[in-house]
């Protein structure tokens, strides 16, 4: 009867015959058989050596040292310009005084009541005196004014507020101090207004010729 059933069912003896296929030592997945170009993630990420290792620490090194060394120049540099330009808004400020006396002046010579009278040439005395008096404090803490008057137009130091016509100066030149400027040290505080020249316009040359013309017969 055994055998008949054995007989009978093919599919046993092919089921068995599968399984020692399957436990041929060929076919097991041991280490040993594994293929040569397989690595293990453990050997894909390869230690650095101790040379790497030493290299990449005196690169570190270095770059934090020159970042101290650049944040040691840059705090040197603040500390000088505290020292030097700490009394910058102060100080102008403070040149209102000396627009003030000047306003102060230009006020009193046009007033027709005091023209010509001994306590308007007084006054303007002692306004002058004041000026000088604080230009001369300016100037011990490094604050000049800057010299405009016939020189030619700086855009660094002077700002051009508007042209006057004058063949007799070099275009660009400054005719006309509208209010004076100042310098701190190598920095400017504020620049002057100025008036510059140009040339006279056509229009004007043609009609100064007609003139001349008709006088002439």
């Amino acid at each position: 009867m055994e055998k008949e059933e054995s007989q009978n069912n093919p599919s046993t003896d092919q089921n068995q015959d599968e399984i020692k296929e399957f436990k041929k030592p060929d076919q097991i997945p041991d280490a040993e058989n594994k293929p040569e170009n397989y690595q293990e993630s453990t050997e894909e990420a390869k230690e650095p050596t101790s040379e790497e290792k030493i290299a990449d620490l005196e690169d570190k090194v270095a770059r934090t040292l020159a970042e101290m060394e650049n944040q040691r120049r840059r705090f040197e540099k603040e500390k000088e310009d505290a020292f030097e330009y700490g009394g910058y808004s102060f100080a102008k400020e403070a040149l209102n005084l000396i627009d003030n006396l000047e306003r102060s002046k230009h006020v009193l010579e046009n007033d027709d009541k005091l023209k010509e009278t001994e306590a308007l040439k007084k006054t303007l005395e002692h306004l002058e005196i004041i000026k000088k008096d604080l230009i001369s404090i300016f100037e011990k803490n490094n604050i000049k004014p800057i010299d405009s008057l016939n020189k030619k137009l700086d855009p660094n130091l002077h700002q051009a507020m508007m042209e006057i016509e004058d063949d007799a100066k070099e275009p660009g030149t400054i005719v006309q101090e509208i209010q004076k400027g100042f310098t701190i040290k190598d920095r400017l505080l504020r620049p002057s207004l100025v008036g510059v020249s140009k040339k006279v316009t056509k229009k004007e040359e043609k009609t100064d010729k007609n003139l001349e013309n008709s006088e002439n017969k």
